[in-house]
């Protein structure tokens, strides 16, 4: 793993860290959040550019992979009692990157951190149908309702599945 993480960081993917404000280990960083919030590859440079619009304007990343790290990826569901976890890793308690990797990146994850979605969006949520998807939003209105509509199906799916 450690040689195609050197192999990875020619000359010209370090000059496209530089350029998002990263060194390679920031990018790797971020690249295994990405990693942890979806398995969706076509969504990789949009999740992205969602965490790297929010450090370039030096919001909180909130970002619930780096929460499911602090409690060894063991929970099912996280709820607000678990983004008061104190851990230089809980990305809603604390401004900026973790202190290092949240898991190995796949090349595809670092790809998409080096060649993100430039859309302006700040937040995103699981899409209510399941697919794996995520539904963006620019502004936190927008979000609150994707949000909404996610927990809502949620909770639908589990009622069905307790029946």
């Amino acid at each position: 793993q450690k040689a195609a993480l050197d192999a990875f960081w020619t000359e010209d993917n370090i000059a496209k860290a530089k350029a998002q404000g990263l060194t390679p280990m920031e990018a790797t960083i971020v690249a295994s959040i990405v990693k942890g919030e979806s398995n969706y590859e076509p969504e990789f440079p949009k999740i992205a550019g969602v965490y790297l619009n929010r450090l370039h304007k030096g919001m909180k990343l909130q970002a619930d992979p780096t929460v499911a790290f602090c409690y060894n990826y063991t929970l099912n569901r996280i709820l607000l009692k678990h983004l008061e976890v104190d851990s230089p890793y809980n990305t809603y308690k604390y401004f900026g990157l973790p202190p290092a990797p949240i898991c190995v990146p796949t090349k595809a994850c670092l790809e998409a951190v080096l060649n993100p979605d430039k859309a302006p969006n700040l937040y995103f949520c699981a899409n209510s149908d399941f697919s794996g998807s995520h539904k963006f939003a620019v502004d936190y209105s927008e979000h609150l309702r994707n949000a909404r509509e996610f927990q809502q199906a949620l909770n639908k799916r589990q009622r069905e599945q307790g029946k």
